[in-house]
């Protein structure tokens, strides 16, 4: 089996992954301030918690949206497992053919969750990675990445609303009984689910449109699971597609 880590803005998603099945997945805070021996404590907690022997672990493997902190939990990983660990970026094979302006600019997180839909999902792809930031991959027929689009997380969105209007509070992101709220919480709480449900629904309908195809729709990330089911559009959730995808890349370049 491989260890897993995707470093992101807000979490670090943590897995042990091999060909049949995926053991564990779990998050923990991203903290730019937390030292090498921090991380280390922390990846053995979560290994130790599911009493995965660290002698399974074949190798491990990377990828990174917060540069600050990839090369310390590199060395953390590299400290519980007494082995080299891989790092997704310049010089790893992925297989992946970006049709980007400049290819290099695409998120380590955005090639692995391209990786694993090709490799389990019918052409063309519209990926939907809901984290800190929504992003949207758009793979086409010859599994070519053409593109996508980013755009504010919910959790984003959420803090500027109570940040900028004075009478508004946090509030949780979860449904609310009904469509119309009936008070500022559940007002709030149907703007956030059914806006960002109508805009996913929208997208795709216009990726459509500009692709001339019908596409296989894959959501994944931290807050996916909260909007999909809400969505008019069939869209395949897919918790785990990220570290499919680190595995795939893994495998390639072993």
């Amino acid at each position: 089996m491989v260890l897993a880590i995707d470093i992101g803005n807000t979490n670090i998603v943590v897995g042990c992954i091999d060909d049949e099945k995926t053991y564990f997945i779990e998050r923990l805070s991203t903290v730019r301030t937390k030292t090498e021996l921090e991380y280390a404590v922390d990846l053995k907690t979560v290994v130790d918690i599911y009493h995965v022997k660290r002698t399974d672990i074949e190798g491990c493997i990377i990828s990174s949206v917060v540069p600050q902190i990839t090369n310390i939990v590199k060395l953390a990983a590299e400290k519980i497992l007494e082995k080299d660990v891989m790092v997704l970026g310049p010089g790893v094979k992925t297989g992946l053919n970006i049709m980007m302006d400049n290819p290099g600019q695409l998120g380590a997180d955005l090639v692995a969750n391209a990786v694993a839909g090709i490799a389990e999902y019918p052409v063309p792809l519209v990926i939907i990675d809901m984290g800190t930031a929504s992003t949207v991959s758009v793979v086409d027929d010859k599994k070519h990445y053409v593109g996508g689009m980013i755009y504010p997380g919910m959790g984003v969105s959420l803090d500027a609303l109570t940040a900028h209007a004075s009478q508004l509070s946090g509030i949780s992101i979860e449904a609310p009984k009904r469509i119309i709220g009936k008070n500022t919480i559940d007002c709030m709480k149907s703007g956030m689910i059914y806006s960002n449900a109508a805009a996913l629904d929208g997208i795709i309908d216009r990726i459509e449109e500009e692709l001339h195809q019908e596409v296989t729709v894959i959501a994944t990330g931290g807050l996916a699971k909260k909007i999909i089911p809400y969505c008019r559009r069939k869209i395949i959730l897919d918790e785990v597609l990220l570290l499919k995808g680190l595995l795939v890349i893994y495998e390639k370049n072993k």
